[in-house]
């Protein structure tokens, strides 16, 4: 092995190129329209034979200001009244979708995400979730993963404790930088005070997992200002944190047009923000867990990761591999082995099609045996760091080596560098291979011999 280190400048300069989160695989580059609501309902009625648990995601599109850096899909405005229309109609297609699904299967897993899901008020959220529950098969006794989005500026005195009582068990507070300059440069001005209040909230309200998102590459970020914020962060001892890598992409995020690219820290600066923070956040003892995220050894995340049993879906990483996800509301994307289907991407749309009584689903793909073997060997490195050979090959029924002949040559440069090792029994990412697993889970992708394909991914670091 040539080192020992999650950090190699020189790796990660050489392989710093344009690639998938994977989320998803196939991912959302791939789904067409010519898989719709007939097909969603054709792979729920073959889900229901399954005996798996349910996973809810529910899109709450709603911001009181807009984050000039946000990429997510949301609609950005004062009035508080707008989300009325929309739970109505999300109400609706949580009583068309529950008739999809065996209403004995339970929901092992719930998400609020956003957007800003407190945008609602506190009656809003209860209906939301009154209703959720009469139509699905909640969990009563707190075993379940339910969580929510959480910005700190939305949560009011009583919010953390009514979250508590409707269920919620964990959150993620966006923070993004606490320097003041780059929250004004970022529209986004929050202070530490109240983002402390509600960390310390949730802990008393019982919230077994409480998570901070930052964000580095922001404008008029340096590795000293940022240093600042992830020493304040390290100090509250969060369960998990997700440091994201901001991708600078106004061709197709509209607000990061009022972001200027000269006031972007330069590339050579960015990286030492990275290192610093992987540095910083393992000496204070956070496990790297791939894809932004770290978290304490104690928590589900690195017990789960340490088992083999980590699974990776589009909110993240998880710990809840069986379920099938029902995705509700504008823009969500559902995975019901083997499919993948999302909603329409437009409030207008949403409306129109929830008002016709249709499924709002308007495309998707349905996946092959290929995508289904590819899918597993990609989760299993992008989520454990290793691949045992002959567990694909007894739940594939395929010989490994022979399946991949024409991949796993890809492999030798990454072998070479440092990045993995492999042997006859199988593949194991070394620490300088972590940072770069979107590279290697690409070796095994059969859609990237596509150009348009390519072009439609952030870079890998």
């Amino acid at each position: 092995m040539k080192n020992s280190k999650l950090f190699d400048a020189d790796l990660i300069a050489k392989y710093d190129q344009s690639g998938p989160r994977y989320t998803s695989y196939p991912t959302a580059v791939q789904f067409h329209e010519g898989f719709g609501k007939a097909e969603y309902r054709a792979a729920a009625e073959a889900s229901n034979t399954t005996g798996r648990a349910l996973s809810l995601y529910f899109h709450l599109p709603f911001c009181d200001t807009v984050c000039f850096y946000c990429a997510c899909n949301k609609v950005a405005t004062k009035d508080r009244s707008l989300a009325e229309p929309y739970l109505q109609r999300l109400y609706r297609e949580i009583e068309m979708q529950s008739a999809l699904f065996d209403s004995e299967r339970p929901v092992e897993q719930l998400h609020w995400g956003g957007g800003t899901p407190t945008f609602i008020s506190h009656a809003q959220m209860r209906e939301l979730m009154d209703t959720t529950r009469r139509h699905f098969k909640l969990l009563t006794n707190d075993e379940g993963e339910y969580s929510i989005e959480i910005d700190p500026r939305e949560a009011r005195g009583d919010t953390i404790a009514l979250l508590r009582e409707l269920g919620f068990n964990r959150m993620s507070l966006g923070v993004q930088d606490f320097d003041e300059t780059v929250q004004r440069a970022v529209n986004r001005i929050q202070s530490e005070a109240e983002t402390r209040r509600v960390l310390e909230e949730a802990r008393r309200e019982g919230f077994r997992s409480v998570s901070i998102d930052l964000i580095y590459g922001l404008p008029f970020q340096s590795e000293e200002s940022f240093g600042r914020t992830l020493d304040k962060i390290i100090d509250w001892a969060p369960n998990r944190l997700s440091v994201f890598n901001y991708a600078h992409l106004p061709e197709r995020f509209k607000p990061q047009r009022r972001i200027s690219a000269e006031d972007l820290p330069v590339p050579e600066e960015k990286l030492r923000i990275l290192q610093m923070t992987i540095e910083r956040l393992t000496n204070a003892g956070y496990v790297y867990i791939g894809m932004d995220h770290f978290a304490r050894p104690d928590d589900e995340l690195a017990i789960a990761q340490h088992n083999g049993t980590l699974y990776r879906n589009f909110q993240g990483y998880s710990t809840h591999a069986g379920c099938d996800l029902i995705g509700l509301g504008v823009t969500s994307i559902g995975k019901v082995d083997p499919t993948y289907g999302q909603n329409v991407r437009s409030l207008e749309e949403y409306y129109q099609r929830i008002d016709a009584g249709r499924l709002p689903i308007f495309r998707g793909i349905e996946l092959s045996k290929d995508d289904q073997i590819r899918r597993d060997v990609i989760t299993q490195l992008i989520c454990n760091f290793k691949l045992r050979f002959d567990t694909v090959e007894t739940r594939w029924g395929i010989g490994f080596r022979d399946y991949f002949r024409k991949e796993l040559p890809r492999l030798e440069g990454m072998i070479e560098d440092g990045l993995l090792r492999m042997d006859t029994q199988g593949i194991e990412v070394l620490p300088p291979g972590r940072l770069l697993i979107r590279n290697i889970c690409m070796s095994f992708d059969r859609y990237l011999a596509s150009d348009a394909s390519k072009g439609s991914f952030s870079k890998v670091i």
